[in-house]
């Protein structure tokens, strides 16, 4: 059970807080994440780093020199957004470009993808680097569609040493990706974790067995099996991570023994004896290895192994210096203390009026996102219920999270006078900050995409209402990569889209287009009742999920419903 924290809803920013004021040598803070306190060479490739708080000391313990330049922090599980992967990134470059390095997971995938697009427009060489060593997640046929755990740590080490030494970016996402291809994660776990202020953990595991295969956001594993004593868990680890060793690999690999945040010291220690024995009963050769808890998930118990394979050079850079948080190797030699730089809140624009038709227009989209905001508080419980079926249960708090800051971010806007462009834009960014994951980009995304649509200078039409829709779909489709029967909120979005461009093309009004489209999408939610997922954390769980509803589909229906009900009291 996670204990110590004031406000559940603030914790991973205490949390962040804290750790800042523990390690203002090595580490300086900016929103939404760290970055090196001290100063680094002009021309020098950026490696930045990050995703989902929780897994201390995962991300932020990683940043210094000889590793990470930064690193962003979203809440507890969730996906920092766009926008804080960019302002972070952007800070930390020092003209050679970045690499931003993350998990491979949906939420991770879309905001540091859509933050690199953003830093490549305004001229800067961005690249990026999922994570793709859990072994249990996908096939070895499907490799893309591995998740990254405790991999994360040997090929961010083995990144940040190449850019430390000065290579180019191109040779530094050679290395990278040498690395990442090399490495296997393979984990188990003995009990659930809990959130902070959650009544009890996000899975369990029956008495006296272990989940294999687990996930470190909380995901169940893909069997059960009973617990083993040290020896045969090590065969277990070991002999399953040997099968899948690159065919051109040598004698010696790098080795993370991770604790997964309640599984001892002492325990991984007695663990590691009959690892290492098992190790070279391979015929491997365990260089530098690390025993400890590296990439955690709260309170869980469990742990994992990790091997790379190494070759001359990859060895060079596991071994390189480094001064961090959490590991130090070698010395590094001393640099002043960085240049502190103007955030992105001092950087911000400050807002231009709208006409004054677009100002009412504005003033709508705040009220109705109000009413959206109250509707999905009140359904909060319910969507977690149902994402809790394959997924790992937050789906309702990411919405009642995100809704409720872009619903604050509306009314501040449209009180300062701005169109109903700008109200819309400023609810998909505050909707996207603050609900993380992969709800919180597709939303933020989406919202986003439909603000370009509008105006600050003419008021909001059926015609526009019908562009708003489609260009919000159209960005949902290209950046979340998600199709129709992939069970997710595609299934509702598209024939609400469909449906709702069909009437106003019959000459309907807004009002009753709409209406068309929230009947077809509370059909589409519930017929993913019968669809099996094929993204996203609940993947690998699919089974579970037959039978139930998608809780992004649902709430996408639920959404649109209340933005009807609004429309039908204001007569659009």
């Amino acid at each position: 059970m996670t204990h110590l924290f004031d406000d559940p809803e603030v914790f991973a920013s205490a949390a962040l807080q804290g750790f800042c004021d523990i390690h203002a040598r090595l580490v300086r803070p900016t929103p939404g994440g760290v970055l090196r306190a001290t100063a680094t060479e002009r021309g020098k490739v950026a490696l930045v780093i990050g995703g989902g708080s929780g897994h201390y000391p995962a991300f932020a313990g990683y940043v210094g020199p000889g590793l990470a330049d930064g690193a962003v922090a979203g809440d507890v599980f969730a996906s920092p957004s766009t926008r804080l992967v960019h302002d972070v990134a952007a800070k930390a470059h020092r003209g050679g470009g970045v690499i931003l390095g993350y998990g491979n997971y949906a939420g991770d995938v879309l905001n540091f993808g859509a933050a690199a697009e953003r830093l490549r427009s305004a001229g800067i060489d961005a690249r990026t680097l999922a994570i793709t060593d859990d072994i249990a997640s996908a096939s070895a046929d499907e490799l893309a569609k591995r998740r990254g755990v405790a991999g994360d740590v040997a090929v961010f080490k083995i990144a940040g040493a190449a850019a430390e030494a000065g290579l180019p970016i191109d040779e530094v996402e050679r290395v990278a990706r040498r690395a990442n291809d090399r490495t296997r994660s393979f984990g188990v776990a003995f009990g659930g974790c809990t959130l902070p202020g959650a009544d009890g953990p996000l899975f369990t595991v029956p008495d006296g067995t272990m989940a294999i295969g687990l996930g470190i956001h909380g995901e169940p594993g893909i069997s059960e099996s009973p617990i083993l004593p040290a020896a045969a868990l090590a065969a277990l680890l070991v002999d399953r991570l040997v099968q899948e060793a690159p065919s051109d690999s040598n004698a010696r690999v790098a080795v993370i023994l991770n604790g997964l945040g309640s599984t001892k010291q002492e325990e991984l220690f007695v663990l590691w004896t009959s690892v290492a024995d098992k190790l070279h009963a391979h015929g491997l050769v365990p260089v530098s290895p690390l025993v400890g808890e590296y990439v955690t998930s709260l309170d869980m118990e469990g742990c994992s192994l990790t091997l790379t394979w190494l070759d001359d050079e990859l060895e060079a850079f596991w071994r390189a210096p480094c001064d961090t948080a959490v590991l130090t190797v070698g010395q590094i030699r001393s640099e002043p203390a960085a240049a502190d730089e103007q955030t992105a809140e001092e950087a911000a624009a400050p807002i231009t009026a709208g006409a004054p038709e677009s100002q009412a227009d504005g003033q709508r989209i705040a009220i109705g996102f109000a009413r959206l905001a109250d509707a999905l508080k009140e359904a909060e419980a319910e969507l977690g219920r149902i994402d809790a079926q394959a997924g790992d249960g937050d789906h309702g708090q990411g919405m009642a999270r995100g809704s409720g800051a872009g619903a604050a971010a509306a009314r501040q806007a449209a009180d300062a006078g701005a169109g109903a462009a700008t109200v819309l834009a400023s609810a998909a960014n505050a909707w996207a900050d603050r609900a993380g994951g992969t709800s919180g980009a597709i939303w933020g995304l989406g919202l986003l995409a439909a603000s370009q649509a509008l105006s600050d200078q003419q008021t909001v039409d059926s015609a526009a209402v019908g562009r708003a829709a489609e260009q919000a779909l159209n960005s949902v489709l290209t950046l979340g990569r998600a199709r129709p029967g992939d069970k997710t909120l595609v299934d509702a979005f598209l024939p609400f889209v469909e449906a709702l461009n069909a009437a106003l093309a019959d000459g309907q009004s807004a009002t009753s287009a709409w209406a068309a489209g929230v009947a077809a999408a509370a059909q589409g939610a519930e017929q993913t009742k019968q669809l099996i997922p094929r993204l996203g954390r609940a993947r690998p769980l699919a089974e579970r999920s037959l039978g139930h509803p998608d809780a992004g589909a649902v709430s996408f229906a639920l959404c649109s419903r209340v933005v009807l009900e609004f429309m039908g009291e204001t007569d659009v």
